[in-house]
């Protein structure tokens, strides 16, 4: 699968501050050590829907840490999946009466799109959870071999042979339950049930047990599974596969939204750690969630804001992307018009202090903005420093303009900001396209 056309990135002289992240695992800010090259896997998107806000701002704080990455000179090695086949595809299309694979085809084109209105910069590979089963088959095989996985009787017409992971078995293998999370049991019931596992399936040797491999259902897609049987994948191996054949082990960061914490990442870093005795990652990050105007997004309430929708407006996707980075990742918040029109006003304003930019602002600016990320990918603290350059006194018009290129690049560079305001055409270009695919938008789930 490919993923979407690369930006351009500008290049910066002199080196960043070290970076330190929030690591969810500990609760701490710590210093990724990445050795000259970083690895970074964040969970894609379940195709069954147009991009959503949420999902928007988590590849946005992404493509700030891959460019903060970039900016020190490191060697990025960055993959992203599609779970281009799970439950909430094969519901969404049997309702809009879709055959599933165009309906993963048509939204994962749609969210490339968003992907490069938004500036973001593609992964290193983009793998699909379809072309990924022939290396999750061999994974599953082995974790029954070794007694770390079971099959599960069928009751009331369900087929014999659904394949789960033991976690208790599993424990001690570089990682044991709750080691991501932190959770205690009774959330951990709680959110397993909320987040597609299935506490309640008879025949598990542990409620938390999260399934492996599915056996064959009249009307689902199915594959081979050598002695597994016909069927087709669980969730959560599928990642830690995917990690495993593209990413050094363990790799330097696990990314995703907060809602994969558990049952998604647990389960993942359980799967390999079982798999090879090594961890799946070394550092776990994730970002906040977003809602509409005081309330959850979910597609019951249809209340999404679409990356697309807003593109098909006509709205500058760079004022999207502000508004992305005023918002710290880690935090939960809440989009609103208000937003959008403060985020056009500061472009408006940055673009309009560009051409007096000098060459001794430009390299204030690029300090203050290293200094700003490398603390926890502080965008909003960024931008800050962004509106007091724009505010601030212009030098004697002889200096004028010579440090424009550099404060646009720096902006660019760092912040995936481009300060020339080609988004409004790209949203004209792509309005009547996007009409084809909208017909069925609504909620894209993140992985």
């Amino acid at each position: 699968m490919h993923a979407w056309a690369a930006p351009i990135t500008p290049f910066l002289e002199g080196q960043p501050p070290a970076l330190r992240l929030h690591d969810t695992s500990t609760g701490e800010l710590r210093m990724p050590a990445p050795d000259g090259r970083a690895s970074l896997y964040v969970c894609g998107i379940t195709p069954y829907d147009a991009t959503h806000m949420g999902h928007a701002a988590t590849y946005v704080a992404f493509d700030l840490l891959h460019r903060q990455w970039l900016d020190a000179g490191l060697d990025v090695n960055y993959v992203q999946n599609v779970t281009d086949v799970d439950d909430p595809l094969l519901e969404r299309a049997k309702a809009t009466g879709v055959d599933w694979r165009e309906l993963a085809i048509g939204q994962t084109e749609l969210f490339r799109r968003d992907m490069e209105a938004l500036n973001v910069l593609p992964p290193t590979r983009y793998i699909g959870a379809v072309e990924a089963v022939a290396w999750i088959v061999p994974a599953v095989e082995d974790l029954v071999a070794r007694g770390l996985a079971y099959r599960v009787p069928g009751e009331g017409g369900e087929p014999d042979g659904d394949v789960y992971f033991d976690a208790q078995a599993a424990e001690g293998t570089a990682w044991s339950l709750g080691a991501v999370s932190g959770y205690g049991r009774e959330t951990m019931l709680r959110v397993f049930a909320e987040r597609g596992g299935d506490p309640q399936r008879p025949g598990k040797r542990d409620a938390l047990d999260p399934l492996l491999w599915r056996m064959e259902r009249p009307g689902e897609p199915n594959w081979e599974g050598a002695s597994l049987g016909t069927g087709r994948p669980g969730w959560h191996i599928e990642c830690s596969v995917i990690a495993r054949r593209f990413l050094p082990a363990p790799f330097t960061v696990q990314g995703g939204g907060s809602d994969l914490i558990f049952p998604h990442h647990e389960f993942s870093a359980g799967h390999a750690a079982a798999g090879d005795g090594l961890p799946l990652a070394g550092h776990y990050v994730h970002t906040g969630m977003v809602g509409l105007d005081g309330e959850k997004m979910s597609k019951s309430r249809g209340n999404l804001v679409l990356v697309s929708r807003l593109r098909a407006q006509g709205a500058d996707p760079m004022a999207v992307r502000t508004v992305l980075l005023g918002q710290h990742y880690r935090s939960d918040w809440f989009w609103t018009d208000d937003l959008l029109d403060q985020a056009r006003r500061r472009l408006a304003a940055w673009r309009g202090r560009l051409a007096t930019a000098t060459l001794d602002e430009g390299a204030a600016l690029v300090a203050s903005l290293r200094e700003r990320l490398a603390d926890d990918l502080d965008a909003p603290g960024a931008l800050e420093a962004l509106d007091d350059w724009a505010a601030g006194p212009e030098a004697e018009r002889r200096d004028q303009g010579t440090g424009s290129g550099l404060v646009s690049d720096a902006v660019e560079a760092l912040l995936g900001v481009a300060l020339e305001p080609t988004g409004q055409v790209r949203a004209s270009a792509d309005a009547t396209s996007l009409d084809n695919v909208m017909d069925v938008a609504g909620g894209v789930r993140a992985n």
